[in-house]
């Protein structure tokens, strides 16, 4: 079987974390969009499985956690007159733990905005941190009862944001004025001077300006919930160790202590070349046990 070229696989992930829908890639890498879509999905599985392994005992001082809407296939609301929706159609949210410091992702998940994704997710981030941390999130009620539950071992805080209800001049997509915050202890004893969700807010807009399917009011959204995963799994190993950080200078996997080296996207492409030699002999050794 024919394999695209090095040089060409990692100019087609380097153009999916920088923005650019998988059609256009196709059309500029001069391959099928079959090939595009296989190389995300592999890079998916391989990028899943590195975090997984990789991101652990995290020694951090403050963690911010949001959350970031998306949908696939359809809107909650479009779902009744969608025809032949997948399983998993609908609206999609990413849940986030951001390391204040090193501006590391620490834990992330891909599911609804009720209690058991924010309790999948917090158990996640339990057991990715080294040590007791200050944890500071916004107003939303499912992070309550999902911190308690999974007994995260943090000085915990809420950031609540105060909306105006005055809408004149707002169109239909502005935001509601902010006219105040009102920060609530919840846990512990957080220092007040670092109750703040700007860090995890700000990386909400990396999310949006780097993967096309996060670009609203076009048709570039996930089509499968699954590729929205890949997707997210390929940008969050660029981001944290392959993207040097500004306010830093260095990746946040290196500002973090858990590599000395920045990782490129070749690294990512030995790896997909060493998960699918690691598969063809599985297949092999499994086909031979078969056959005794």
């Amino acid at each position: 079987m024919r394999k695209t070229p090095t040089e060409k696989r990692i100019q087609i992930l380097n153009m999916l974390v920088e923005g650019s829908s998988m059609r256009s890639i196709s059309r500029v890498c001069d391959v099928s969009i079959n090939t595009v879509n296989k190389l995300l999905v592999d890079a998916g599985y391989v990028c899943a499985q590195f975090h997984d392994a990789k991101v652990r005992n995290v020694t951090s001082k403050s963690v911010q956690c949001d959350e970031i809407w998306s949908f696939a296939y359809a809107k909650n609301k479009n779902l009744r007159n969608a025809k032949a929706a997948p399983e998993g159609a609908g609206d999609v949210w990413t849940w986030t733990g951001i390391d204040a410091d090193t501006k590391l992702i620490v834990s992330w998940f891909v599911g609804d905005r009720h209690h058991g994704a924010a309790y999948a997710f917090m158990s996640d981030l339990r057991d990715r941190l080294a040590n007791r941390v200050q944890l500071t999130t916004d107003g939303h009620r499912a992070y309550l009862s999902a911190v308690s539950e999974v007994d995260l071992d943090a000085d915990y805080a809420m950031l609540v944001k105060i909306f105006g209800t005055d809408s004149a001049g707002q169109g239909r997509y502005s935001p509601p004025t902010l006219i105040g915050t009102q920060t609530v202890t919840v846990k512990g004893n957080p220092d007040p001077d670092h109750i703040n969700t700007s860090f995890a807010e700000r990386h909400n807009l990396t999310m949006r300006m780097q993967m096309r399917r996060f670009t609203r009011l076009t048709n570039a959204f996930s089509k499968k919930i699954e590729n929205h995963c890949h997707a997210l799994a390929l940008y969050f190993f660029w981001y944290n160790w392959v993207r040097s950080h500004k306010a830093h200078k260095l990746t946040p996997a290196m500002a973090a202590g858990l590599t000395p080296v920045t990782l490129d996207m070749a690294d990512l492409v030995a790896m997909i070349d060493a998960r699918e030699l690691s598969m063809i002999r599985a297949k092999r050794q499994a086909l031979l046990e078969a056959a005794e």
